[in-house]
């Protein structure tokens, strides 16, 4: 089937999907049935249109669209619990809902081409450009970083404790052929993942590379199970830490900065997304306020931030 430019079967469907489900049909016969028996012929059936389309008319207008934000985002602020500290605070000052779709990067981005998104959040600045300059988004705003890390068994098999370019390290897995586990997903994490290793001039191969085709949380689970390495976001990593037997056997080169941006999806492109709305989440989480819970999130739990604000824009 083709659609309209700028549209996709959700943004079509759903929102009159939502209207049947709201249906006031059933409670109105309902409520109204021991009268309504009394009526015949037409005027029963004028009275029953009138209404519903009344009903229908309020249900179109209630605002549903309005007060739901659709956010596809890179599952690392999802199983940090960073949205979860978020979230309420906005829904609640915006008496709206954000519906969170957490999935890679190079996901989240394609679901906000097929215009089934209102905004997203991933960490890929490269695809992010793109999908700006394609006029699939607004402007690209960087709203907080963190850092990357290797993890692997304490023992560390590949002695990486004392190395200080994450070049070197990657060469010693490969050249020891230790096992590594690479999400393999497409996702920000794994498009790192594969830039590092070009910057150690290295394409790994063979049975010691383990492709999870899973998340950040799901890789470091496979990681701990096979007694690998793996390349991880931080935040990622110390949400997860104690259910683990995994540690931080490298970090600190430049190369491994983390940075996070939100993007708005323009409604040039897709007219039906919430713009209002997505203009006051990245409102939220520009300002202070939301720079500063961002800043304090991860604190009291695990001693130390997860995220550094550091929002500006392009």
């Amino acid at each position: 089937m083709v659609y309209p430019e700028g549209y996709s079967w959700k943004r079509l469907c759903l929102p009159h999907l939502e209207r049947r489900e709201r249906s006031p049909k059933a409670s109105f016969q309902e409520r109204c049935g021991s009268w309504l028996s009394d009526l015949k012929g037409d005027a029963l059936r004028k009275i029953y249109v009138v209404l519903i389309l009344c009903f229908s008319l309020l249900g179109s207008c209630g605002g549903g669209e309005e007060t739901e934000l659709i956010l596809a985002t890179t599952t690392s602020v999802e199983d940090s619990g960073l949205l979860e500290h978020l979230l309420p605070v906005f829904e609640t000052e915006n008496a709206c809902r954000v519906k969170v779709i957490a999935v890679g990067s190079g996901q989240a981005i394609r679901l906000a081409k097929d215009g089934n998104a209102d905004a997203i959040l991933v960490h890929d600045r490269k695809s992010e450009e793109e999908f700006v300059k394609e006029g699939y988004g607004e402007k690209r705003i960087e709203i907080m970083y963190n850092d990357f890390v290797l993890v692997g068994p304490e023992n560390d098999p590949a002695s990486l404790k004392d190395e200080k370019e994450i070049a070197v390290a990657l060469r010693k897995i490969d050249s020891l052929e230790t096992t590594f586990i690479s999400r393999a997903d497409e996702s920000g994490t794994h498009k790192k993942e594969k830039s590092l290793w070009a910057l150690a001039e290295l394409s790994p191969e063979g049975g010691w590379y383990l492709q999870s085709g899973t998340g950040m949380e799901a890789s470091l689970r496979v990681a701990n199970e096979k007694r690998g390495y793996c390349l991880t976001d931080r935040a990622t990593y110390l949400s997860h830490q104690k259910e683990l037997d995994l540690a931080i056997l490298f970090e600190g080169d430049k190369a491994l900065l983390n940075q996070y941006s939100v993007i708005a999806v323009s409604p040039k492109k897709y007219p039906d997304v919430n713009h209002r709305l997505t203009q006051k989440f990245i409102s939220f989480l520009t300002s202070d306020r939301g720079q500063m819970l961002i800043g304090e999130f991860g604190k009291e739990k695990f001693g130390q931030r997860l995220f550094t604000p550091n929002a500006k824009r392009d």
